[in-house]
């Protein structure tokens, strides 16, 4: 009778039958607010992010279109419908608040990371046992997100200290030239794939588009998730090799800025769009 119900206990009774020794809180009489609240803070710091994430990579993609269109998308932000020359101090200004939301959504996530190896092997353990799916996809935010602790960091760095470093020319000469592209290459799929499943998990947790069968909605919403990491890694891809396509071919004048209607050999001319032409760059 012992050997039979040894053999039908779950994979991971083993690990379960060691809990690691645990020190467990006096017990309150009221339960605090503040792990519900510091949840729904970190979801909403999480939306943020992800949506600036795709606007931020439909506007870096504008590459795509011509030079002219990333150029002027570049100064749009530095204010030049408000002022007769550009203020890149406007993007440090945006820079910094995304910064500041990216380092509270760290924060607010690091309350649930395994704090010690006892507690990696108790989760180890659990997802071994249980085998779920979203379990799975959570151990994979967790590691992106780890990742975009540093290459995340990097990027919104140089973007708020070198503001003025924005442009065709300027960014191609980064990524090439500065030797960057390795670390966007990772950046790219780290963030694509950690915002994807966050979005997923978002809409799974608060309850977003709801329907009346739980499984067919759960499969939608995987189902919508893929598609929208093939996409946004698809066009990210594309984009970056447009910037190396550029950078190599500007890496003998890397570092001149780019100034409308001045092109490579071999290029074309960018036709003028209708209304006053932008005034050319003079810094960086």
């Amino acid at each position: 009778m012992a050997r039979s119900l040894e053999s039908s206990a779950p994979p991971f009774a083993g690990k379960a039958a060691r809990p690691c020794s645990t020190v467990l809180p006096p017990r309150r009489l009221r339960a605090s607010r503040w792990p519900a609240r510091l949840d729904l803070l970190q979801s909403l710091s999480g939306l943020v992010l992800a949506l600036f994430l795709i606007v931020h990579m439909f506007f870096v993609s504008s590459i795509l279109i011509s030079h002219e269109a990333f150029y002027r998308v570049a100064r749009f932000f530095e204010g030049s419908l408000f002022f007769a020359e550009p203020q890149p101090w406007l993007v440090s200004v945006v820079v910094g608040g995304v910064l500041a939301v990216f380092v509270l959504h760290a924060w607010l996530a690091l309350r649930k990371f395994p704090a010690s190896f006892c507690q990696y092997r108790v989760f180890a353990a659990h997802q071994e046992g249980m085998r779920h799916p979203d379990t799975r996809l959570w151990w994979i935010q967790l590691w992106t997100g780890f990742a975009l602790f540093f290459l995340g960091t990097v990027h919104l760095y140089g973007m708020l200290t070198q503001p003025a470093l924005i442009g065709p020319y300027e960014s191609a000469d980064r990524i090439w030239s500065g030797r960057m592209w390795p670390l966007y290459l990772f950046l790219l799929f780290a963030v694509e794939i950690h915002g994807s499943i966050g979005l997923y998990r978002l809409a799974i947790k608060w309850g977003w588009l709801e329907g009346s069968d739980p499984v067919v909605r759960r499969r939608r919403l995987r189902l919508a998730k893929t598609l929208f990491s093939l996409f946004f890694l698809g066009l990210g891809l594309v984009t970056l090799a447009a910037y190396v396509q550029l950078g190599i071919a500007h890496a003998g004048r890397a570092g001149e800025p780019y100034r409308p209607g001045r092109v490579l050999a071999g290029e074309a001319v960018p036709q003028p769009g209708p209304g006053t032409p932008l005034p050319p760059r003079t810094g960086g």
